[in-house]
């Protein structure tokens, strides 16, 4: 779909062109979600799908590598074998490309898109030393690290969403909607292979207080490395502004335990929290209503029925 207003238009070029990495703004994977003949993981009434079309995941997204950089890890396959330094814009299209697929594609495009996942964790391995000064090592398909990376990700989505987003979550069968996110969403990483996942928000919180407890997640010199990068990215001169009260909305939506251990110190939230609301609503007014992405998955499960 093709805006009638001009300048949307262009805003949206430019929006969805720094995201995606493509010149036209067309991402490069929208072809892979409208084409095959089969359904996805998800629908639209769907709580995932809820969540990632909405623009709470621009929070949830910086929320999520602050996060992940707690666990050593996680940030020494991101410090050894990423290119977020020189490419961060690059490493932001290929998350995006796999979050956008699994939530959206066909069950054929999710299988793809987790085997090329899957190829590049292969490569992702070497040591690190634990909070506990263990010298260990890991590889990126390491049960415990996916585990990690999933809740950690899937938490401040769900926060991020809960904190900015105007859409309600679908509850569908679960107990609240917060447990009907988590539960679906745990299907995403199964691919992955990433088998056992919580099905509930407490099970969630449960899982990263105890790692906390445990002491697995720690702060060390490579973490203040990458959350200063995180908080001043190389990024186009306009978007600066932006940028940092989206930072600011993570920071603010972060437990305080965690929010120590990573040196930051959260700005007013009366503040920031309707501050980032109008934000989010501003750009969905000046880009418009119009998703690619989600217009093509919904033009493929029109026609094989499922809509």
């Amino acid at each position: 779909m093709t805006s009638n207003n001009p300048m949307q238009e262009w805003l949206s070029i430019r929006f969805r062109r720094l995201l995606s990495g493509s010149a036209d703004g067309v991402p490069p994977w929208l072809d892979i979600i409208a084409r095959g003949d089969d359904g996805g993981l998800y629908v639209p009434t769907d709580a995932p799908w809820v969540i990632h079309r909405d623009f709470g995941t621009l929070v949830g997204g910086i929320r999520a590598l602050l996060m992940q950089a707690l666990h050593p890890g996680s940030l020494a396959g991101v410090a050894d074998h990423s290119r977020y330094e020189k490419d961060p814009l690059g490493r932001l299209a290929g998350t995006i490309r796999w979050l956008t697929i699994t939530t959206f594609g066909g069950d054929s495009a999710v299988r793809a898109e987790a085997a090329r996942v899957n190829r590049l964790h292969q490569r992702v391995t070497g040591t690190y030393d634990t909070g506990h000064g263990e010298h260990r090592a890991y590889r990126a398909a390491d049960p415990d690290l996916l585990l990690w990376v999933h809740v950690a990700f899937m938490e401040s989505f769900l926060v991020a969403h809960e904190m900015y987003a105007a859409t309600p979550i679908p509850r569908g069968s679960a107990t609240s909607p917060a447990d009907n996110y988590v539960e679906q969403w745990g299907r995403s990483v199964a691919p992955l292979g990433l088998k056992q996942t919580p099905s509930t928000r407490r099970e969630m919180d449960d899982i990263i207080t105890d790692l906390w407890k445990r002491r697995l997640l720690v702060s060390t010199e490579s973490t203040k490395s990458v959350v200063g990068f995180i908080r001043r990215p190389p990024l186009p001169f306009a978007v600066r502004p932006v940028y940092r009260l989206l930072f600011d909305a993570a920071v603010v939506s972060i437990r305080p335990e965690f929010r120590a251990m990573l040196g930051l110190t959260a700005k007013p939230r009366w503040r920031v929290v309707p501050l980032t609301r109008f934000m989010l609503r501003a750009i969905r007014l000046a880009i418009g209503p119009e998703s690619p992405i989600e217009d093509g998955a919904l033009n493929r499960l029109r026609r094989i029925g499922v809509l």
